[in-house]
């Protein structure tokens, strides 16, 4: 078996600009609060903007940003009530839009945020973050195919962007595009020489096209860019273990093990490894060591090895 898939998103928001506003004390306080925020004191970026709320109740933009304070503090629900009040301030705010569909997205409220990100685009049809968030969240509803176009027009946009392309390649390896997948993690590797999980995924992209060798050295890469990918070594002792090198996957199940010694898989495969090279202690010790750690197929393996073993016995004499 080879290790699945993860996707993992970078968050982003937006600091709404600092102009038009009526107060003149007012904006002195959001002014503070945006190089607050800037420079990560975000606790002192609410106070500022709680101030500024008093002397200037109206104004769309600072709740926009004590929205954005408190999301970076974790309060996402505190922070979708205030990106809520800027848009009954000013409902053509597309920041205020945007943002409030990237907390509902790290909520897992994929559907609003997809709702949210369209009518920033609706307001903006040039809103590249909103359209990669809005295909982050198509992903999350499993609507790969339309994450697919808004990772597209992304790319349209901002030809340079190394995510939309990586993201764009887990939909099309999740719609079993696995050539498209290639494509896009290529060129996330042109735009990105050091993008780890660019070769990792490219490596399992060509390995669900039984690319086994053209797998070997996109793993490879990423285990010299991070020496500490028990995955990359997990997965290439699987390619290896697929062309007979069993010594080869051994070792690299080993080093896997070595760097997650809970990773029941692992001790798996090591001992089918192990089995191939006719080492069945060394086989049924490692997946002792699996069933233990919960591989469900464990146990029946072991009575596999053990049976034949038995019959090879048998026959011996």
């Amino acid at each position: 078996m080879k290790r699945n898939i993860l996707t993992t998103l970078a968050l982003v928001v937006c600091l709404c600009g600092i102009n038009g506003y009526a107060d003149s004390n007012a904006k002195e306080y959001i002014d503070s609060a945006v190089v607050k925020c800037v420079n990560s004191d975000y606790e002192g970026a609410l106070k500022d903007c709680d101030k500024a709320i008093e002397l200037d109740p109206k104004n769309a933009n600072v709740y926009s940003n004590r929205g954005f304070a408190k999301g970076a503090l974790s309060d996402y629900k505190g922070a979708i009530e205030d990106y809520t009040k800027a848009i009954e301030l000013d409902p053509k705010s597309e920041n205020a839009y945007y943002n409030r569909g990237f907390t509902k997205c790290n909520l897992d409220d994929y559907t609003g945020a997809v709702e949210d990100c369209t009518k920033a685009i609706g307001l903006n049809p040039k809103y590249a973050e909103a359209y990669y968030w809005r295909g982050n969240s198509k992903s999350g509803l499993s609507d790969y195919a339309g994450a697919i176009k808004d990772y597209t027009k992304v790319i349209e946009l901002c030809p340079q962007n190394v995510n939309a392309y990586s993201l764009r390649a887990i939909s099309k390896n999740n719609l079993q595009d696995y050539s498209g997948a290639i494509q896009d993690y290529g060129k996330a590797i042109e735009l990105d020489p050091k993008n780890v999980n660019a070769y990792y995924y490219r490596g399992f992209a060509k390995g669900n096209l039984d690319d086994h060798e053209g797998a070997i050295p996109d793993y490879t890469k990423a285990i010299e860019l991070d020496p500490k990918n028990a995955g990359a070594y997990f997965n290439r002792g699987y390619a290896k273990g697929y062309l007979g090198d069993y010594k080869g996957a051994i070792k690299d199940y080993t080093k896997a093990i070595e760097l997650d010694s809970k990773d029941a898989d692992a001790y798996a495969n090591r001992g089918f490894a192990k089995e191939q090279l006719n080492d069945k202690s060394g086989a049924l010790e490692d997946l002792s060591k699996a069933g233990e750690l919960g591989y469900t197929d464990a146990y029946k393996e072991i009575k596999r090895i053990q049976d034949t073993r038995f019959q090879e016995s048998g026959a011996a004499d």
